[in-house]
This record gives structure tokens, sequence and C-alpha cells, in this order.
């Protein structure tokens, strides 16, 4: 059972202390964690309808679970749409927005510039059962025209992209997939709805790993697809009742309250970012800086206008060396000198994490599939946490002086 938030002339932080189900009997201040695989009906007559989805009620932990629909229903009020659907993982919402949405002979484009695994599953995965996909720049929005067919059903962007941080504009793609009779669908994993809600600019679904910014601290596996109730309801919910991608309900409450706190989170995390990334960029041991709170990033402009002004927690850079084998054994020797900066492929942690894309994250891409997105052996991506910015900055010019 998901409910749809109710409609309050309310603060972004202020929905997401108070949106959730109703209090139970008990009155309790903090949301109730249900652990419950399933729940005694009444009588046999009131189990058949809400079986039969005549009724509404919870029935089997798989079908819903009240704790997992408060947190469906914070994330839908954040982001500003009617319904959302949560998920094990951040791809398993990927996962099921594809098999809501897709069947074989369908057409769908995304950008080559995607996290590794969602490249894999859409290019990979998905091609076995007939769905033809392509992959196009990020930013360049007639490339996204030319790859129209008349198959197309969705178009599917990461704004700003993992590790790169390309930004995408929301409301050209918007228009470009509604003109060919397509849907949007917009990852928004990086900004979260704290920074970017992607239904203002047009978009149909948004999907999100709970596991990054939702939590904030690295406990637990999450995913949610935010849409329209019809959407959700006709197209999405069929499929989970089936396939059971479903959210703990521990791991929604987690998540439940990881939401209370994700606006200052994202707010002190964006500055934060912005300090570092406008140090690194003043270093000779780094040739490049991506991140779009800064000026030199080329959509600077556009990050800004659509992430309210901030740059996001999340930034990578290039370090200088002649070759590619230099450059990876830079790169390991930064990983391996810092002490504060952890290094972990997870991001979104109050923590501050290291990863080398090329080896990790995008390790099972080609490489020509790296050389198209962009993600050298010199890239180091670095999502910044809630320590001193001064003590951040101390580990990195230790990592870069080992260099």
């Amino acid at each position: 059972m998901r409910e749809e938030p109710a409609a309050h002339p309310l603060h972004a932080d202020t929905l997401a202390v108070h949106t959730a189900l109703a209090r139970s009997q008990y009155g309790e201040n903090s949301e109730a964690l249900y652990l419950s695989s399933g729940f005694v009906q009444p009588d046999a007559a009131t189990a058949a309808r809400r079986f039969g989805g005549e009724e509404e009620g919870y029935t089997y932990g798989r079908l819903g679970n009240p704790t997992v629909t408060s947190m469906e229903m914070r994330l839908a009020a954040l982001e500003g749409t009617e319904a959302a659907v949560a998920t094990s993982t951040g791809m398993s919402s990927i996962l099921l927005m594809c098999m809501g949405l897709l069947k074989a002979g369908d057409h769908v484009i995304c950008s080559h510039s995607m996290f590794g695994s969602t490249l894999k599953l859409i290019g990979g995965e998905f091609a076995k059962f007939g769905v033809q996909s392509s992959f196009v720049s990020q930013t360049e929005i007639a490339q996204w025209k030319a790859a129209l067919r008349p198959n197309t059903r969705l178009l599917f962007a990461e704004t700003p992209t993992n590790p790169l941080t390309e930004v995408c504009d929301i409301r050209a793609l918007a228009d470009v997939a509604h003109g060919a009779g397509a849907l949007l669908a917009v990852d928004n994993c990086f900004c979260t709805p704290a920074l970017q809600q992607p239904v203002k600019f047009g978009a149909d679904l948004i999907v999100h790993s709970g596991t990054k910014y939702l939590d904030g601290q690295g406990r637990v596996m999450a995913g949610a697809v935010c849409a329209s109730r019809s959407l959700i309801d006709e197209k999405l919910l069929p499929v989970m009742r089936s396939a059971g991608m479903t959210l703990s309900p521990f791991n929604a409450w987690v998540v439940l309250k990881g939401l209370e706190t994700l606006g200052i989170r994202m707010q002190a995390q964006s500055q934060g970012a912005l300090e570092l990334a406008s140090w690194l960029e003043t270093r000779p041991e780094v040739a490049r800086v991506y991140y779009p709170g800064l000026a030199s990033h080329p959509q600077h402009a556009l990050a800004m206008a659509q992430q309210s002004g901030k740059g996001g927690a999340v930034l990578s850079f290039e370090l200088r060396a002649s070759d590619a084998q230099q450059s990876r054994e830079r790169a390991f020797r930064l990983l391996d000198s810092t002490q504060t900066i952890l290094l972990c492929t997870n991001l979104g942690d109050v923590k501050s994490l290291m990863s080398h894309p090329a080896s990790t994250s995008h390790g099972r891409l080609s490489d020509e599939q790296r050389q198209v997105a962009g993600i050298g052996q010199g890239l180091v991506r670095l999502a910044v946490g809630l320590e001193h910015v001064a003590d951040l900055q101390a580990d990195l010019a230790r990592g870069l002086a080992a260099l």
C-alpha cells in the first residue's frame, strides 16, 4: 500500500521531518519500525478483498509494509511527485523501471556517461530480451534527437553524472522525449531533491540509490522510483508484486531517518566540495577538476539553475601524468597515502570517500567504453563528507605530495 503525501504548503525541510503515515495508537514520536513479513487479517472476506486489490490494507511484506510506505511518502513529498515505490537497491530501482516500461522491440536512449552498472544493465542485460539501446553524449541535445526511433519509449539521464559530473538540460530532454511520445527518467542520486527536483523541469520518473545521500551514513542498501500515481500503479507495482525488488522495513526506517537531515547535509557537503574543488584547481599535480560548482565547469550556469545554486558533494579530478600507466600508478599512490579520506567506492556518507573509477565502478566496461565516457586511469573521484575542510585539504596535500 503506497499512499500519496498530503498536499501542504510546507518547506521541504519540514516535509522531510514530518511526512509519514499517521501515528499508531501508541503515539510514537519516531516513526514505528514494523518488522513483520505478514499481516493478520480480520476475516477471510477482508483478506480476499485486500489480496484482490479491492481494498487497501497490508497483507504480505513483499507487497507492502507501513514503514516502507512512510519512506515512500516522504521521498515523494520531497521530489514533488504523486507517489514513489521503494526498492532493495538503487540498481533494482532502475531494473524495476525498465521492466515496467519496456518490452522486446522497444528502444531506450541513455547518456554514455552514466554509472557503469547502469550501462551494463541496459546495454547488456536488457539486450538479451530484445530491448534496443543507444548511448549518446550527455550534453549534446542534437545527439539525443538524432538517436530517436519510432520505437523509442524512454530517455534516461543521470545528472550530474558519475564520476565526471556532466550536467544535462532536463527541460530540453523532456521536450525531446515528449515530442517523440516517450518518457524521460532522471537519476537524481548526486543532487537528491534537496538540491534538484527533476519533475519541475518536465521529467516523468526519478530514480534513486537511497544507499547514498538519502541514508547519508553508509548504513544500508536502498532504492526508489518517484513518478505519477498512474505510472507507479499501472506500470511499476505489477512488476514489483511479481519480481519482489522489495525494500526491507529496517532499511526503509534507516532511510526515513536519514531524510530528516538531508537538507542540512547537502548544504554543508556542497560547501565543502566547492572549497576543495577550488583548492584542487590551484595544485600543480592536478590537470583538471570536474565539479559543477566551479565556473570552469562546461555546464556551470545550467547546474546552478537546476541545482539550487549548489554543485553537490561529489567532484573528480585528473592527475597529471605522461601516459596511462603513470596515471594509474599516481592515482593508486594518492589513494594509498591519504589517512582521513577513506578508500571506498560508496558515496553520500558523512565520511569523505575516494575511489579510482577506472578500476572499480567502471572497471567492467571495455577500454573503448571508458574512453568514450572520459574515464581515464588518472581520474580520482572524491565524495566530500562532513569533516572539517581544513583537515580534508591537509590530507589531500599529503597524498599529492607523495606523487
